[in-house]
């Protein structure tokens, strides 16, 4: 097994976290590796820009802390994670309503026991008798118009939400990957909870975990995201998302990546470049997008996507909001979903600065910062004349769509020496993008015979 400058056993093609899961793999069975990236830093879409002392994700996926790839991956050792606070905040007509811990039936019945019991502050409008006994906590004011309080789920509702959601964490994957396949908005009507959960909660909460803003994504790919969710709360790296693929190509030996290289055709035994010439392999592994894979792989499918625009603003003073994942359940608006993330991650913005960080899934509007900001006035009941735009970021093919019938295991090996990993073969997730790594790196093994490692080598549990 053999390394240099103009040969490895494995060149892979792409230094986000997929290609350099696959390469810690495949060095400690003892191959020689040489990871090929063309932009000048590593991670792929998961980038985060340093602007004034702010740490400003390009994307910023949600993941969860149940992730077993986030602590078991090679290399990634136990990367720092920043928890949301449990449950979310949903806004609906005129209000914001805290489900609270909705991942099991106590954590929802203890939400409305702590605000039955919790005085009122003497600033805090008295809600109508309906929001005060159907909701866990209500902040703001009434819509204008004559709203009627924004009644989202009631204290049963809940209840019966986490009982649910136990019971789904509860479900091997194989279960409910056995289910009847549809897309997630056509299974919801059946999934046996009362509309207004279902319209409440579920669907702004999915609409997050799949970035997708139609639910045409399969349900069974929503099940497995809603299993994650309800195994552990969401989070986000300390310092920015860029922090997991840095942390990988860290542990990497001196000289496995080369950034700012450029590949132009490859095939199993050699990879020419604009930079080096001829590289010789015994293996080729495109751990790139979809997109970019397709280019040196004519004939490679590549799905449709999801597109995502990222906007960062400071402010004043911080929304009372606290660490909570605030959701727009009226979809009244250009944003999806929005977190005071200086709060969730204090990392990610100067001492005493304010920073918030919101989503727009799908086309965003002509008129972005004006209308992003209109709709943050509203979700966080303050107003938002006086932010700053710190900077917005919009990628047409942030997420690969999961449309049904989608295999969240789809084949890595093209041919033996030839494979191909991300998220676009998994699940369009971290997670995804991880396991398909250890797929490619797995299925290589086999094929160059390595003895004794990949055999024997511990196995992350599986999960999605």
């Amino acid at each position: 097994m053999r390394s240099t400058a103009h040969h490895a056993d494995v060149v892979i093609i792409g230094a986000g976290i997929a290609g350099l899961s696959a390469a810690h793999l495949l060095i400690g069975a003892g191959l020689g590796v040489s990871v090929l990236e063309a932009e000048p830093r590593v991670g792929g879409r998961l980038a985060t820009d340093e602007v004034d002392g702010f740490r400003l994700d390009r994307l910023g996926p949600l993941l969860c802390t149940s992730w077993p790839e986030l602590t078991g991956t090679p290399g990634l050792g136990a990367p720092e994670l920043r928890e949301f606070a449990p449950g979310v905040l949903v806004h609906s007509e005129g209000r914001r309503h805290l489900t609270g811990d909705i991942r099991s039936a106590r954590g929802a019945l203890k939400a409305v026991r702590t605000r039955s019991s919790a005085p009122r502050a003497p600033w805090a409008p008295r809600a109508p008798r309906a929001a005060q006994s159907a909701c866990g906590h209500e902040h703001g004011a009434p819509a204008r118009g004559g709203g009627r309080g924004g009644v989202v789920t009631g204290a049963i509702d809940r209840a019966r939400l986490g009982a649910a959601l136990s019971r789904l964490a509860a479900t091997p994957q194989a279960r409910l990957l056995a289910r009847p396949e549809r897309t997630v908005a056509g299974s919801l009507p059946g999934v046996g909870l009362p509309g207004r959960t279902v319209d409440g909660v579920l669907r702004p909460l999915l609409t997050a975990l799949l970035s997708d803003p139609a639910l045409t994504t399969s349900s069974r790919c929503a099940d497995l995201a809603l299993r994650d969710y309800a195994r552990g709360g969401l989070c986000v790296p300390a310092g920015g998302s860029s922090a997991l693929p840095e942390l990988l190509a860290a542990s990497l030996p001196p000289g496995t990546v080369r950034t700012g290289v450029h590949v132009t055709a490859a095939d199993i035994t050699s990879v020419r470049t604009k930079e080096h010439g001829e590289l010789g392999c015994r293996s080729l592994l495109l751990a790139t997008g979809a997109g970019a894979a397709a280019e040196l792989l004519p004939g490679l499918r590549v799905p449709s996507f999801h597109p995502v625009t990222v906007l960062h603003h400071t402010a004043p003073a911080p929304p009372p909001t606290g660490r909570s994942l605030v959701l727009d359940g009226d979809r009244s608006g250009p944003v999806a979903y929005t977190a005071v993330m200086s709060e969730v991650d204090p990392s990610r913005a100067p001492e005493g600065r304010t920073l918030i960080t919101s989503t727009v899934l799908g086309t965003p509007p002509p008129d972005l910062d004006r209308s992003v900001r209109a709709h943050l006035a509203a979700l966080y009941g303050v107003p938002t004349a006086g932010w700053e735009l710190l900077a917005a970021h919009h990628d047409p093919e942030a997420v690969p769509a999961m449309e049904p019938p989608h295999d969240p295991r789809r084949t890595v090996r093209v041919l033996a020496g030839l494979y191909v990993c991300g998220d676009h073969r998994d699940t369009s997730t971290v997670q995804g993008a991880l396991q398909s790594g250890r797929r490619a790196a797995e299925a290589i093994l086999t094929d160059l015979a390595v003895p004794g490692t990949h055999e024997g080598s511990p196995r992350l549990p599986e999960a999605a």
